[in-house]
């Protein structure tokens, strides 16, 4: 199913990969619904698509559940129906386990997982009734493999497949579709944003997140998948063999991730 003409809502939408994919929705002529705590940026970003008229900001966050029954409540009555929604935003981490506050550890859940399916609970029985719409999570490659310093963010993104594999095969015969993406090291401030072990922001790009991908390349990649209703896709550099190691090799796997540089 091609973009063009529809409604596509994307959470995460002031920066990296949601901003890219933001633009790149925008170029294959769908209508977007953009989503991010803070609307002076959100503004920012819908001047600079093509089209910006045909698009509307709806702050949210993705912690506050009553902030996403407001955003519903405005989409609703402001837009209407929505076609795709697309649980991007997200926050990641970079402290050991042992050091973590487990305050760290709710709030990586809150926003990454009960966010993503709090507004996708909103959204379902509309697509539902119509028999119609697709729901995509951003996820990561640590959705399916841990990896040192990244505990609570592997977690709530193992969360979100569990979730979202389940809901695949109770839509899928009322025709809806479910896709999973799994990015690996995009080159965006993810890991500057990154909550370290007491809350506060590490404030610096890593090494691996630096040499990755370009977030408009991961758009690009990401959008072929929404349109193909991919139910997975990975879009990673030499990081990717690690979805692979892990699954046919695990004893190997957890030798080489003990030694892996990933911060």
């Amino acid at each position: 199913m091609r973009l063009a003409s529809r409604t596509v809502w994307i959470t995460g939408a002031s920066s990296g990969i949601g901003k890219a994919l933001a633009g790149e929705c925008a170029r294959r002529g769908a209508r977007l619904i953009l989503s991010a705590r803070r609307g002076d940026a959100l503004e920012s970003v819908r001047s600079s698509l093509s089209r910006p008229e045909d698009h509307v900001c709806v702050p949210l966050d993705l912690a506050d559940p009553a902030s996403l029954e407001a955003a519903y409540g405005i989409v609703s009555r402001d837009v209407g129906a929505v076609d795709v929604l697309v649980n991007n935003g997200g926050i990641s981490q970079r402290s050991l386990a042992a050091e973590t506050d487990m305050d760290v550890d709710r709030r990586l859940m809150e926003v990454n997982y009960f966010g993503a399916i709090g507004l996708t609970k909103r959204v379902l029985p509309d697509m539902l009734e119509r028999g119609n719409g697709q729901l995509v999570a951003v996820s990561s490659l640590v959705g399916k493999f841990g990896t040192p310093y990244r505990s609570g963010y592997a977690a709530s993104k193992h969360a979100l497949h569990g979730f979202f594999d389940s809901l695949r095969a109770e839509v899928a015969p009322r025709g809806l579709t479910v896709t999973l993406i799994c990015p690996g090291f995009v080159k965006t401030q993810v890991s500057v944003n990154a909550l370290t072990s007491d809350g506060s922001a590490l404030g610096e790009m890593d090494d691996a997140q630096a040499g990755g991908l370009s977030a408009e390349a991961c758009a690009v990649s990401s959008a072929d998948a929404i349109e193909a209703d991919k139910p997975e896709v990975y879009i990673a550099g030499k990081e990717l063999a690690g979805v692979y190691v892990s699954r046919f090799a695990p004893w190997l796997f957890r030798r080489l991730i003990q030694r892996a540089k990933v911060r």
